[in-house]
C-alpha cells in the first residue's frame, strides 16, 4: 500500500511521439491522475524527408498539460516537477528563440528534421568513411536517424541559415529550454545521438575536423546533465502556458525510448531487455562493462541509468510498417467500416480475420515471408539502404489476403527482434528476460508472435503509458521526490502481466526465421546485381 505521502506528490511526464504529445499526471506511488494526448503535425514533402514544427509540439504539448492537471484533482502544488521525452529530432533555433527553417522550399514553420528522416544518407556514409575511433561507441558507424549527418545535410546545403543558428537542440532538450530558459543538454541525447563520449566527457575533435563540423561544437549547449538532475524551473511565462506554478523543477530530458527503458529497467537494470514498441522500435540492454555490438549502437556510458553502459537496437519502422501494410489492402475500406460500425479498433479487426483465418489454416504464413526492412534496418545490419521483400504472394485478395499478409509482417518484425537479441549475446550480454512497453502492447497478436517467434516470455508493466511515466520518473528524482533513479523506479513502476512464449510453435518459427534472414541476402544480392 502506498504511503498517503506519494500519493499526495506528483509530476507531469511529457511524452512526444512522432504524431502525438501526450501529457500525464502521476503521483509518486506511480499512480496515473490523468492523461491528455494531442496531435502534432508531420511534414512528408517527398520521399525520405520528414519535418516538424517546434511551434506546433509547443503548443499542443502546453495545451495537453494544461488540460491535464486541471483534470488531475490535486491541487497545482502536489505538483513538483515535469519532465520531457521526445523523439531524437533535430531542432534549429536562431537568435531569440527564432525558428530556422530545416526545409528545403525555406518554409520557416518547418524546423524540425525528424529522427526518421533519411535525407543524409551519403553524409553518414562520408562521416563513417572518416574511420574515427569515436564510432566503436556508436556500433562502428553513424545512422542516417542520428544528428551529425543531419547537421552536415544543412550546413552544406543552407550555409545562410545555419550560419544564423544559436542552438541546436534535440527535441527533449528543447522543450527544457522552452520551459525554462536552462540552456543545457542531456547526457542520454547527445551521447546517443551526437557522437559525445559520456565515459571521456568529450566529442572527438578529429571526428567534428575530418567532416568539417569543428564549429558546431559553439551551437550546442555546453552544459550537459546527467538524467535524473534538474535543468531548471518552470519560468513564470511557461508556468502560465502550461498551467503550473512559476518555479515548478524542470528535469533533464530524455529520448522518448529510453524513457520507458527507464521505467522498465530503472529498478532492476541487470540482465533485461528493454523492448520500446511504436512508429519504431527500440531495443535497450545495461551492462556494468562496455559491450561492443557490431551495427548496435553503443556502449553508451550513463545514457539511460547513471553508471550504466547502454547498447540500442531498434527497427525503423514497427507501428508505421503495420499501419502501411494494412492501408494497402484492398479490403482496408472495409476493415475500417467493420472497426467504425462495431466501435472497434482496426487492429482489433484484423487480429479478428487472423483468428478466423487461422481457425481454416493453423499456420496461414507458412509460404508467405516478409523482410521488415522497407525503411532501412537500424540494427543489427545498420544498413538505411536495405529495403523489404515480400515472398510468396499470390491473387488472393479480400479479408484473408489483408489478414495473411498483415500476420506475416508482425511476424518479421517479431524476427527483427530475434535477429537483434541474437547479436547482443553473440556479443557478450546475457539477456535473461525481457520487458515490453508501448503502443504495440495493447495488440495481443504482436505480443504472441513476439513471444512466440523469439521464444522468450514478454513481462509487461502494469502502466500502459510507460514511457511518460519514465519522464515523470526524472521529474519526481530531479524534484527531490527521491534519491535516486532506482528508488524512484521501485516505487513508481508496478509489474503487470507476462505473454509466455508457445514452445510448440519453435520449430515453425525457427524455419520461418531462417527464410527471414536468407531474404536479406537475397536482396543484397539483387542490389549488387542491379548496380
Amino acid at each position: 500500500m502506498a504511503d498517503q505521502g506519494a500519493q499526495d506528490s506528483a509530476s507531469v511526464g511529457v511524452d512526444v511521439g512522432s504524431g502525438s504529445v501526450r501529457a500525464a499526471v502521476f503521483d509518486h506511488a506511480g499512480t496515473r491522475r490523468a492523461e491528455i494526448v494531442r496531435p502534432i503535425q508531420q511534414f512528408n514533402p517527398h520521399g525520405d524527408v520528414y519535418e516538424q514544427s517546434s511551434a506546433d509540439i509547443w503548443r499542443q504539448t502546453c495545451a495537453a498539460v494544461r488540460q491535464a492537471v486541471a483534470e488531475c484533482s490535486l491541487p497545482r502544488e502536489a505538483i513538483h516537477g515535469i519532465g520531457f521525452d521526445a523523439t531524437c529530432s533535430l531542432v534549429a533555433v536562431g537568435a531569440g528563440g527564432q525558428p530556422v527553417s530545416v526545409a528545403e522550399d525555406g518554409d520557416p514553420v518547418r524546423d524540425i528534421v525528424m529522427w526518421m528522416d533519411h535525407r543524409a544518407v551519403a553524409e553518414a556514409t562520408e562521416i563513417n568513411a572518416a574511420d574515427d575511433p569515436a564510432l566503436a561507441y556508436v556500433g562502428g558507424e553513424v545512422s542516417v536517424e542520428m544528428e551529425l549527418p543531419k547537421l552536415l545535410w544543412l550546413h552544406r546545403r543552407f550555409p545562410e541559415r545555419t550560419a544564423s543558428v544559436w542552438r541546436y537542440f534535440d527535441l527533449a532538450d528543447y522543450l527544457v529550454w522552452r520551459a525554462s530558459g536552462a540552456d543545457v543538454a542531456s547526457v542520454c541525447t547527445l551521447t546517443c545521438k551526437w557522437n559525445y563520449l559520456a565515459h571521456e566527457r568529450r566529442f572527438s575533435d578529429s571526428l567534428l575536423a575530418a567532416v568539417g563540423l569543428s564549429d558546431v561544437l559553439a551551437k550546442i549547449p555546453a552544459d550537459i546533465r546527467q538524467l535524473g538532475s534538474a535543468a531548471g524551473v518552470l519560468s513564470a511565462h511557461s508556468a502560465a502556458e502550461l498551467g503550473l506554478l512559476p518555479g515548478t523543477t524542470v528535469a533533464t530530458g530524455i529520448i522518448d525510448a529510453h524513457a520507458g527503458g527507464l521505467a522498465l529497467l530503472g529498478a532492476e537494470p541487470e540482465g533485461g531487455l528493454a523492448i520500446i514498441s511504436g512508429t519504431s522500435c527500440c531495443h535497450l540492454v545495461n551492462s556494468r562493462t562496455p559491450v561492443m555490438v557490431p551495427g548496435v549502437w553503443g556502449p553508451y556510458f550513463g545514457a539511460m541509468l547513471p553508471g550504466w553502459w547502454l547498447n540500442e537496437g531498434g527497427q525503423s519502422a514497427a507501428g508505421s510498417l503495420i499501419d502501411w501494410t494494412l492501408r494497402q489492402s484492398d479490403a482496408w475500406p472495409a476493415l475500417e467500416a467493420e472497426a467504425a460500425t462495431t466501435h472497434r479498433s482496426v487492429y482489433a479487426v484484423a487480429n479478428a480475420w487472423v483468428a478466423a483465418l487461422q481457425a481454416r489454416e493453423p499456420e496461414p504464413t507458412r509460404h508467405l515471408h516478409v523482410l521488415a526492412d522497407h525503411h532501412g534496418n537500424r540494427s543489427p545490419r545498420a544498413d538505411p539502404a536495405a529495403r523489404g521483400i515480400m515472398a510468396g504472394i499470390s491473387l488472393e485478395h479480400g479479408p484473408d489476403a489483408l489478414a495473411r499478409r498483415y500476420l506475416a509482417t508482425v511476424q518479421a518484425l517479431a524476427y527483427g527482434t530475434r535477429h537483434i537479441i541474437a547479436s547482443l549475446n553473440e556479443a557478450g550480454h546475457r539477456i535473461q528476460r525481457v520487458v515490453m512497453c508501448g503502443g504495440g502492447t495493447r495488440n495481443p497478436l504482436l505480443l504472441r508472435e513476439h513471444a512466440d517467434a523469439t521464444g522468450c516470455d514478454l513481462h509487461l508493466a502494469s502502466e500502459d503509458e510507460t514511457v511518460a511515466l519514465g519522464a515523470a520518473v526524472l521529474a519526481a528524482t530531479a524534484s527531490g521526490g527521491f534519491p535516486d533513479l532506482h528508488h524512484a523506479a521501485a516505487a513508481m513502476v508496478r509489474p503487470g502481466g507476462v505473454v509466455r512464449a508457445d514452445p510448440a510453435r519453435r520449430a515453425f518459427h525457427d524455419t520461418k526465421y531462417a527464410v527471414y534472414l536468407a531474404l536479406y541476402d537475397d536482396w543484397c544480392r539483387y542490389r549488387r546485381m542491379m548496380e
